[in-house]
């Protein structure tokens, strides 16, 4: 089987810019330049951030069915961080919405667009076996930042995030993608970073956390930190005795759900293994990032601030990378290419 293209994108709403990093009106088929710059990419697996559904500003269009249907992707999700419009200057003016439903599918495509939202989306050609949501709360403050189109610094205030968790089945088994979007607020961001690894730990390894966590360098693998492995690798958690512990709650009985349906459908039987019963190397390895290359500004990159990055994937399944230049975005795109 060939290598998958695993990649994550800050689409800045689909929004095409210039050369030099200005803003180029949409054209007559709003979506075109997304589906284009998308397709581009080729990506088996998918994460984009700052996503719009049925926004003005982007031509009333669901941005995630229309990548989704660029790829030719057979499942993906959407995950409103908020429902509501842009405020002008900044912010946003958040909608009443009836059940302030959080997550829509390609069974949605005719629901919600008298509901604008905002978000998160994962694409994928893989199977799937299992889907998960959630939102962060903003920070309590703001900061003044550069916007895309607008001189200096404009304070903008923080906003609601959504991350997205799929186990995929891969060539090599089953695996966990996440796909998420922090805050901008230095320690804010890095205790979402911190929540998101806790909230996949009953699922299975190896994981790949893609997104922009508007954290550079090492901070987010340093955040995610060496002793993650041991927080169960998608395996039960074990006693020091090395008797399984059987976990309650609703995360863990959905986490039982899915060992079972993995067990029926791949015919074999998922056991779990203790930490202890890990090699040394792999213990002390703990997250990386798969690629290192600056992403932002799109136009002159300078900062990496999207990530890809992985625990329980050898440094030989990662057979190269890549961040091209689309015309969309003030983002550019990461690629990595990955035997899972």
């Amino acid at each position: 089987m060939s290598p998958l293209r695993i990649a994550t994108f800050n689409l800045l709403h689909g929004q095409p810019l210039d050369e030099d990093g200005s803003p180029l009106p949409l054209p007559e088929d709003p979506g075109a330049p997304l589906a284009e710059a998308v397709a581009a990419l080729d990506a088996d697996v998918l994460a984009m951030q700052e996503v719009d559904r049925y926004q003005e500003r982007s031509g009333l269009v669901d941005q995630a069915a229309v990548a989704a249907k660029a790829l030719g992707a057979g499942d993906w999700r959407f995950a409103a961080a908020l429902h509501g419009r842009p405020a002008p200057g900044a912010g946003w003016i958040h909608e009443n919405a009836p059940s302030d439903r959080l997550a829509y599918g390609p069974e949605d495509l005719d629901t919600g667009a008298d509901l604008p939202s905002y978000g998160t989306a994962l694409i994928t050609r893989l199977p799937v076996h299992h889907w998960r949501a959630r939102r962060f709360a903003p920070a309590p403050f703001g900061l003044p930042l550069r916007v895309a189109g607008r001189r200096g610094l404009i304070p903008v205030p923080d906003e609601p995030r959504a991350a997205l968790a799929a186990v995929l089945e891969g060539s090599h088994g089953p695996f966990t993608v996440v796909a998420a979007h922090l805050s901008f607020v230095p320690g804010w961001n890095m205790g979402q970073l911190a929540g998101i690894r806790r909230w996949i730990s009953d699922l299975p390894a190896p994981y790949l956390l893609l997104g922009d966590f508007n954290l550079i360098g090492p901070v987010p693998r340093t955040v995610l930190g060496g002793a993650a492995i041991v927080d169960g690798l998608g395996r039960e958690r074990w006693r020091r005795d090395g008797v399984p512990r059987r976990e309650h709650g609703r995360e863990a009985r959905e986490a039982r759900r899915i060992q079972r349906r993995l067990r029926v459908r791949r015919g074999v039987q998922l056991r779990p293994r203790p930490a202890a019963a890990l090699p040394q190397r792999a213990l002390l390895q703990g997250w990386r990032d798969l690629a290192r290359t600056p992403t932002y500004p799109a136009h002159r990159p300078s900062v990496q601030f999207d990530h890809v990055l992985a625990v329980g994937v050898p440094r030989s399944a990662v057979l190269g990378s890549d961040a091209p230049a689309l015309g969309l975005s003030d983002h550019r795109p990461l690629l990595v290419r990955v035997d899972l």
